[in-house]
Parts: C-alpha cells; sequence; structure tokens
C-alpha cells in the first residue's frame, strides 16, 4: 500500500519501510510521528478513501542539510553580503499506513542482496554467442589514439646516434667573448 502525504508545504509518497527526509519536526530520535495530511491512498492499482487515514513513522534523526551560501552585489556601488544557511530537516522511516504496518527486517535478507550485487571478474568484454559486437567497429578514444601513434612513431623512428667530435666543432654554439678593455689605472698626483 502506498500514500500520498503533505507535511512542510511538500507532498511525497511512501509506503510502508520507506525513509524520508522531511522540513523539520518536533521531537526527538526514536519518537514516533503521525502525519495526518494523506491526500491519496492506493494499493497496487485500485485507490482507498482517505477519511481518518493516516500514516505512522519513526523518527530517525534531526539532521541539517548542505550549506547554501545566498551572496548579494550590486555592481557599481560597493555593495556585497555574503551569507550561508543549513536548513534543519528531519529524517523518518514509514512504519505503518493506517492499519497496516511494515514488514519487520531480516538480517539473512542483506547478506543476500550482497551476494548479488557483488562483481563479478571478468578479463576483457563479454563475448556473445550468434552476435557481433558493435564495438569493434567504434574508434578508440581519442587519448588512446594519440598514445598508439606515438608508440608507432617511435618504433618506425630510428635512432639518434650521438654527435661526433667534428660534427661539434663544425656549428659550435656562439660563446661570449673575454672582455679585452683594461681596468683603468690609479693616477698617482
Amino acid at each position: 500500500m502506498f500514500a500520498i502525504v503533505r507535511t512542510g508545504g511538500k507532498q511525497y509518497r511512501v509506503a510502508a519501510g520507506d525513509k524520508i527526509v522531511v522540513e523539520k519536526l518536533a521531537g526527538e530520535a526514536g519518537d514516533t510521528v503521525t502525519l495526518g495530511d494523506v491526500l491519496l491512498a492506493g494499493d497496487g492499482g485500485e485507490l482507498k478513501p482517505t477519511d481518518g487515514l493516516t500514516v505512522s513513522a519513526e523518527i530517525i534523526a534531526q539532521a541539517k542539510a548542505d550549506k547554501v551560501t545566498v551572496f548579494k552585489k550590486k555592481r557599481r556601488h560597493n555593495y556585497r553580503r555574503k551569507k550561508g544557511h543549513r536548513q534543519q530537516h528531519t529524517i523518518l522511516r514509514i512504519v505503518g499506513i493506517g492499519d497496516q504496518k511494515a514488514a519487520p527486517r531480516k538480517a539473512a535478507e542483506k547478506p543476500a542482496k550482497a551476494a548479488e550485487a557483488a562483481p563479478v571478474p571478468s578479463e576483457g568484454p563479454a563475448k556473445i554467442e550468434g552476435a557481433e559486437s558493435a564495438m569493434t567497429d567504434t574508434p578508440a578514444p581519442r587519448k588512446a589514439r594519440k598514445e598508439t601513434a606515438r608508440s608507432d612513431a617511435a618504433a618506425e623512428a630510428p635512432a639518434k646516434a650521438e654527435p661526433t667530435a667534428s660534427e661539434q666543432t663544425d656549428s659550435p654554439a656562439p660563446r661570449k667573448k673575454a672582455s679585452t678593455k683594461k681596468p683603468p689605472a690609479d693616477k698617482e698626483a
């Protein structure tokens, strides 16, 4: 069974066992609250009457949302204001809708889900028998193409030998000339 409830000016679709984050409600962690503003209720494809229907929920925690920065500015007027805000919210676990209660959780279900979701190591892309892979005709990513081109060019280019002494003297690098000016002699008086 599901219901659509309104709290804090917002609407939430809930079912027994769901966790939702709503605007701050009064209470401590572990308290039970009743959401009486039920807009719609249904079971599968059929709708149920909402007269007197309530949704009971347990408060899991009182928390704050992420920080929102508010920055105001008027250009050419030297006006800047910066403020931050963290909205307070309540995390709820829906216990039941009307007289229907949430099924208790079993500890044995969690490991079974973990075993199903465990990644299976594979070596390369999976091959499907009787079907051609669309991946064979697609080009490699740009970075991979550049690296392949560089390695191919390095393999094809002959290795350059160190320049010999005669090659070095044919075109020597320009050198700075030593200063030929003599320091001024001290004049004797």
